[in-house]
This record gives C-alpha cells, structure tokens and sequence, in this order.
C-alpha cells in the first residue's frame, strides 16, 4: 500500500498505463501471428497485404515504448525476409 499521496498517484498512474501497454502488446502479437500464419499457409498476396500493416503496428509499438527499436528493427527484417522468399516461389 502506498504511504504517500504521490505514491497513490503513481500506482494509478502505473495502472493506466499498463492497460495501455498490454493492449498494445496484444494488438501488436496478433497483427504478427495474422502475417506468420498468412506466410505459413503460402498465400504470398495476402502476406504482402499484410506486411505494411504489420510494420505500422510494430513502429507505433516503438513510438508507445512497448517495444525496443532494436527488437522492433529485427522483427520487421525477419518478416519481410520471410514474405519476399515466399514471392519469390
């Protein structure tokens, strides 16, 4: 429990913002999971459509602070590898 009204603030303010945060995430796991099945399944047109989608979502996850820039960085380069190969087939 905290013991100062500024420590109250902060525990509300830690609890907005992880709702925020884990609905970010979520958004941000799904939109990849939608592509990674789109790549598994070899339905090239529907991963291309998908593609910038996903990368929208991962940087708007960089720009909320959900996600490094880094691993963000390795993701986008990761998937698109992935749907170029599946074009190039």
């Amino acid at each position: 429990m905290p013991n100062h009204k500024s420590a109250e603030k902060r525990d509300r303010q830690n609890v907005r913002r992880n709702a925020i945060n884990t609905a970010s995430r979520t958004k941000l796991r799904g939109q990849i999971r939608k592509l990674r099945a789109a790549i598994t399944s070899g339905d090239a047109g529907a991963a291309r459509t998908l593609l910038p989608e996903t990368i929208s979502v991962i940087d708007r996850a960089i720009q909320k602070g959900v996600l490094h820039r880094n691993t963000a960085a390795r993701h986008k380069a990761r998937l698109t590898v992935k749907v170029n190969s599946l074009a190039a087939k």
